[in-house]
């Protein structure tokens, strides 16, 4: 469902692997093989033993890859098909390594910062279905009535099991919801709008994908790439679908005889100082350049913009854990006063 997509990871380590062989003069058949060898990943192994195949029986990288239909990402075997054409096949694929290896550690980073909020939620959830375990065997002990916590009716061991499921299922359902949307096109086109709309996430997914505009573009344009292939492919390297809907709309303006600045403006996904800044290198030629040094001041942005997400996102479970406390206190208060005024009531 989700693909067969070669990991961050592994995938930076092959095109480091063939980008340095490549520039010390062995030929890409011996390249293909020497680098297999050399990884620990069995997807990667098989998908560059089936690469070389192809290569020696005469095709060209490129179509070699593209036959795969699945280990090599869109724009890897679209980088790959210009840098081809180009000849500069080890300082693209150097660049694509660099390129994983940041998105490798700011997805590290998230996963590390939202562990301990996650873990404590869950503590929560656990709690909570243990204390509801809890009061229906003191209940059936006690012979009387089984303390309903919550107020939903789940008491005893068919409530904890309940209220599990229910959790736990209903994040599962959430986590696997979303990748269902994600995992095409037009998912990605109706989702990522609406998130970009929500403070904080909005601004977080806005600077990755400028970041990863700016140096898909820069990295194809100094690669000899036309401009048509160049924007889609800088678009579509975003990974955003507020961003790639739009690569229809900006190319007929390209096409209607606007600069690339009045282009992407009324997309409405790009920075003033952005638009200005790229008005400023068209002027002057200099588009790739500028762009590349952008790149990494977003990519700043972006890892602040992550670090303030996840602290809403610690400070929101944690917010939530609270909640249950104070809601558990309260109802079992509340129990007890009832059962106190229901007793002064018989006296």
């Amino acid at each position: 469902m989700f693909g067969n997509t070669i990991p961050l990871k592994p995938l930076s380590l092959m095109c480091r692997s063939l980008g340095t062989m490549l520039e010390s003069g062995i030929g890409i058949q011996k390249s293909l093989e020497l680098a297999s060898r050399k990884t620990g990943n069995t997807r990667v192994q098989e998908a560059l033993q089936r690469v070389r195949d192809r290569v020696r029986q005469g095709e060209d990288l490129t179509t070699a890859m593209r036959e795969q239909e699945g280990p090599f990402p869109e724009l890897f075997v679209d980088m790959v098909d210009v840098a081809e054409k180009t000849g500069t096949l080890p300082e693209v694929l150097r660049s694509l390594a660099a390129h994983y290896e940041t998105h490798l550690k700011l997805k590290k980073d998230f996963i590390q910062q939202i562990t301990l909020p996650l873990v404590q939620l869950v503590a929560a959830i656990l709690i909570v279905a243990f204390v509801i375990f809890i009061l229906g065997i003191i209940g059936n002990l006690s012979g009387g009535a089984t303390i309903d916590v919550l107020g939903l009716g789940l008491t005893g061991t068919s409530g904890a099991l309940t209220w599990l499921t229910c959790t736990f299922g209903g994040a599962a359902a959430l986590y696997l919801g979303y990748h269902i949307i994600v995992s095409n096109l037009s998912g990605r086109k109706f989702l990522d709008p609406l998130l970009m709309g929500i403070p904080v996430v909005g601004s977080c997914l806005q600077s990755f994908a400028i970041a990863r505009f700016s140096w898909a573009f820069a990295l194809t344009q100094r690669a000899g790439m036309s401009i048509k292939p160049s924007l889609e492919a800088s678009l579509g390297a975003t990974s955003n679908g507020a961003f790639i809907r739009q690569t229809p709309r900006v190319w007929q303006r390209l096409v209607d005889g606007a600069h690339l600045c009045d282009a992407l403006q009324p997309t409405g996904l790009f920075p003033e100082d952005y638009i200005h800044t790229l008005e400023v290198a068209e002027t002057s030629g200099t588009v790739p350049e500028a762009l590349e040094r952008l790149s990494p001041h977003f990519n700043e942005d972006a890892q602040r913009s992550l670090k303030r997400l996840v602290s809403a996102c610690a400070w929101l479970i944690w917010a939530l854990v609270a909640a249950f406390i104070i809601y558990i206190v309260f109802s079992v208060f509340m129990i007890y006063l009832n059962a106190i005024n229901s007793s002064l009531k018989g006296m």
